[in-house]
């Protein structure tokens, strides 16, 4: 389902049948929407959301939102989870608070929060991708000055 919240900001959610019928009774009588895609919970307010589309088999996102087969309930939470986290980035984050973790990100993000003590940490894009035990990774510090000047800055791809 793609949806577009009445601030213009549109979002991208792999749902099931089942998950998709939720969606429209709560749509429908405006009660906050909340589910599980693999093992992440999903929460959505109807009340601000513009308008939605649901993806069918003839849509162009068929590709991303993988057929839906009747094998397990497990089976099928590793497909929408592995269909849902192809989109992120992955992030390394290094704070002077001394915390240093792996995140991801669904969207291409220049700022972030540290999540050990909410301080703002900056892309280096000078330093491009490192290295990490999960893969390649955007690298975000606060320990030292980052150039933050987005014409000079490198488009960032997945």
């Amino acid at each position: 389902m793609t949806y577009t919240l009445n601030s213009g900001i549109k979002g991208t959610v792999p749902l099931s049948p089942e998950q998709i019928k939720t969606w429209m009774e709560c749509y429908k009588n405006n009660n906050k929407f909340v589910t599980e895609i693999g093992q992440e919970f999903f929460g959505l307010n109807p009340g601000l959301v513009a308008d939605f589309k649901v993806h069918n088999k003839y849509s162009s996102y068929q590709e991303t939102l993988m057929p839906v087969q009747a094998p397990s309930a497990s089976n099928l939470n590793q497909q929408l989870s592995s269909a849902y986290k192809k989109s992120e980035l992955l992030i390394k984050v290094e704070c002077k608070c001394g915390a240093s973790y792996l995140t991801n990100s669904p969207l291409k993000r220049t700022k972030w929060y540290c999540s050990e003590c909410n301080e703002i940490v900056f892309l280096d894009m000078k330093k491009g991708l490192i290295e990490t035990p999960k893969g390649q990774a955007h690298y975000m510090t606060n320990k030292y000055f980052v150039e933050r000047d987005s014409s000079s800055a490198k488009e960032i791809t997945s």
